[in-house]
Order: C-alpha cells, then sequence, then structure tokens
C-alpha cells in the first residue's frame, strides 16, 4: 500500500528542509499512509495494513503531542494495539498541554512513553 506520497515528497524535498525529510523518505518496499486528520486511523487503510502485517505495538513519532499523538494514540489503544511514545521524538505547541496528553496516553492508554533510546539498545 503506498497512499500517492510522490507529490507530498516532491514538495518537502523542495522545501527548506530537505535535509530532514531525506532521511525519512520510505523506499521502494515501505508501506506509506497519507494522514488527512488528527488521527492517523481516521479515514486511512492503517488498522487493516497493522492487523494483515500482524503488528502489535505502534511506537507514535512526530507533531503535535497534544493534538495528532494524542488522537493517535486513543484510536490505537481501542484497537488494542499497544502504544508507545517517545517523549523525545514528538514535538508540542504548548508544553503544558503536551505533558497533560503524554500522562493522558500513560495512564489511561497504558502507553509506554520514553525516551527514543530505549526502544533500540
Amino acid at each position: 500500500w503506498r497512499s500517492h506520497h510522490g507529490e507530498l515528497l516532491d514538495h518537502a524535498l523542495a522545501g527548506p528542509h530537505a535535509d530532514l525529510v531525506e532521511p525519512l523518505m520510505p523506499d521502494d518496499a515501505s508501506l506509506f499512509v497519507l494522514k488527512a486528520r488528527h488521527s492517523v486511523f481516521y479515514d486511512t487503510p492503517l488498522a487493516y495494513l497493522l492487523r494483515q502485517q500482524g503488528v502489535g505495538r505502534l511506537v507514535l513519532c512526530g507533531q503535535v503531542t497534544e493534538q495528532c499523538v494524542l488522537y493517535s494514540a486513543l484510536d490505537a489503544h481501542i484497537r488494542h494495539l499497544d502504544v508507545v511514545v517517545p517523549r523525545d521524538a514528538v514535538a508540542h505547541i504548548h508544553a503544558d498541554l503536551a505533558d497533560a496528553a503524554l500522562r493522558m496516553m500513560e495512564r489511561n492508554m497504558g502507553a509506554h512513553v520514553c525516551e527514543s533510546t530505549e526502544l533500540w539498545p
């Protein structure tokens, strides 16, 4: 599954921070899902793809902690996925809301909130 990522990548690579995009570019074998709303699960095939691949743990990175990451974590939790959120791999708009969101993910969803260095020893 590759959700029309070409135009998105072309735009990002032509922008002022192409150096940040290049290391994250998917290869030809990578699955790629475009997210158009706050949750990565909303109106995307992600839940189906994860089931088909036998994935039981989802590591959420990116922005915005108190919005997209939080909503995606909740949607992953209600789909019985283990959620991991490396606090140094998410970005926020409001620090106080991000802290509250991380606590909610940890307490209410059983998410493992950690540092990214804990993911790969």
